[in-house]
């Protein structure tokens, strides 16, 4: 049967008055309402009747209580094939509603502001709207119920397509689409609740749409998919499609680049930074450093910097095979450059990804899920000069080099050790399972990359658990450390870095990485 009476409450106006119009005009149909929509409808000279007006009862409590009535959920959820529904219905006064249009009040938005309120909070937890959806998905036989104005079209189509009516299977597809938002929105007011009250940590629960089909996981042999808004944090401006180990990529450059103010470019591989470079003036110079700590690393890797994009840069980096290139801007000559390299991913990194970095980190386990803060924050740098456990103070430019080594080892996995100096690296050595090991790779690349470890810092992503690790940064010229101690045998470590002359400062953070 061709629908007669639709009923529209939404928070998210968009398309609303031409969806409206076009039910009215096109099909007749008789539009109910509430509040700021009904508003919103007259304004466009639209005939609408009040829900409270349409039920004889008045709104309630600041428009707390308007649409739970009988005469809206029994015009939702009476079944128009049963002759016993059909009866009781016409007793009660109660007319068929086919079509309802709501979007919810915007809880999750509300909530992402750092500035909100509990009060403010709880009055966006809408009650009469996802009641409705539920009340009209149910009967998906008899009732279309449209959750998100994206499908206003598809709606008003398939209505031309079928005299005033939509398919069975649009119907039943819409009503997927409610159960599923639905169920999101109380995931999001229950893991807002919880993280205001820290005891309750007893269940986990997390609702997130399909984003995009990724072209394969770690081996294009494994399917992948991901789920969320990433498209929030990053954009794609050219480039193939993303695949599973692009997405940890691109998270991990970019959470590194967050840790660094100074114009800085940095160049990772599978996750790990291969070499990181700073310069006030040019980034093309920042580039450079940067690539000079590893010139084999890169290809095939991902380039980040913090500020746009220049020609400069473009031109030189177009020559190297790079897999993504990340930036908060391009500028036009540098995508000009970039455009000729058709496979070349370029991802434009929004504001908004330093909120979502701040979500707590998921990782599965057999069985379940583990749900860990993230290490967003850089710990420990703070008056390193009080923080010295050497005979030798550092000097100014060993401090200047340690907090610079220091972030950057930050985001090495473990074990990491980092060589540096002010405003660039010059030995990485990442993932190995000693200390030592990542020393002496470390030292090896400086050494293969032609660089010079004398008068270097050493950066320790945790403790030296022997002297050894430490004698060999101190055998390739390194005269300052920063480590977090808390090693049994620091005093070993120490008296090690004093015979040589070291400096060493203990942050008391560590920043270990699987």
């Amino acid at each position: 049967m061709a629908i007669q009476r639709a009923l529209l409450s939404v928070s998210d106006k968009a398309g609303l008055v031409e969806f409206a119009k076009a039910l009215h005009q096109e099909f007749g149909i008789e539009l109910l309402s509430t509040g700021g929509t009904a508003k919103a409808l007259r304004e466009a000279e639209l005939p609408v009747i009040e829900v409270s007006e349409y039920t004889g009862a008045p709104e309630l409590f600041e428009g707390r209580l308007k649409t739970l009535h009988p005469k809206v959920h029994g015009g939702l959820l009476h079944r128009r094939d049963s002759g016993e529904h059909v009866r009781q219905a016409k007793e009660n006064g109660i007319d068929p509603i086919d079509l309802v249009v709501v979007n919810l009040y915007p809880f999750e938005e509300t909530v992402a502001r750092e500035e909100v309120t509990m009060e403010e909070a709880i009055e966006n937890i809408d009650i009469g709207g996802p009641s409705m959806l539920r009340s009209a998905a149910k009967n998906a036989s008899a009732v279309t119920v449209v959750t998100d104005p994206a499908d206003y079209d598809r709606v008003l189509d398939e209505m031309r397509e079928h005299t005033g009516d939509t398919s069975l299977r649009l119907r039943e597809e819409l009503a997927l689409k409610v159960f599923k938002r639905t169920g999101a929105y109380d995931t999001a007011i229950s893991n807002y609740l919880g993280k205001c009250d820290e005891s309750t940590t007893a269940c986990f629960s997390t609702s997130l749409p399909l984003a995009q089909e990724l072209r394969y996981g770690d081996n294009p042999h494994q399917k992948a998919r991901l789920y969320g808004s990433f498209s929030d944090s990053f954009s794609k401006l050219q480039g193939k499609e993303l695949s599973y180990t692009n997405i940890l990529d691109i998270e991990a450059a970019a959470d590194l680049i967050l840790d660094f103010r100074r114009p800085t470019v940095a160049i990772l591989k599978h996750t790990n930074p291969c070499g990181v470079g700073q310069d006030d003036e040019d980034l093309r110079v920042a580039w450079q450093k940067a690539f000079e700590t590893d010139r084999q690393a890169p290809f095939g890797g991902v380039i980040v910097c913090n500020r746009p994009l220049t020609e400069n840069l473009a031109r030189v980096i177009k020559e190297i095979f790079t897999d993504v290139i990340i930036a908060p801007d391009f500028e036009p000559e540098a995508r000009a450059i970039l455009q000729k390299k058709k496979n070349l991913r370029l991802m434009k990194m929004h504001e908004a990804y330093q909120q979502a970095k701040r979500e707590p980190l998921l990782r599965s386990a057999p069985g379940g899920l583990m749900v860990m803060d993230r290490d967003h924050s850089v710990m420990g740098l703070e008056k390193l000069e009080e923080k010295v456990v050497t005979d030798r103070p550092p000097t100014e430019k060993e401090l200047q080099a340690m907090r610079f080594a220091w972030r950057v080892v930050k985001h090495v996995k473990s074990n990491a050790i980092v060589f540096g100096s002010t405003d660039r690296t010059i030995g990485i050595g990442a993932g190995q399972m000693s200390r030592i090991d990542s020393s002496r790779i470390a030292v090896w690349k400086a050494e293969e990359a032609g660089l010079s470890l004398k008068g270097s810092v050493i950066a320790s992503d945790a403790m030296f658990p022997f002297a050894d690790g430490l004698e060999a940064a101190i055998k390739a010229g390194a005269t300052a450390c920063i480590q977090p101690g808390g090693s049994v045998r620091d005093e070993e470590v120490i008296a090690a870095a004093n015979e040589a002359g070291m400096s060493m400062v203990f942050t008391k953070h560590r920043h270990f990485r699987h």
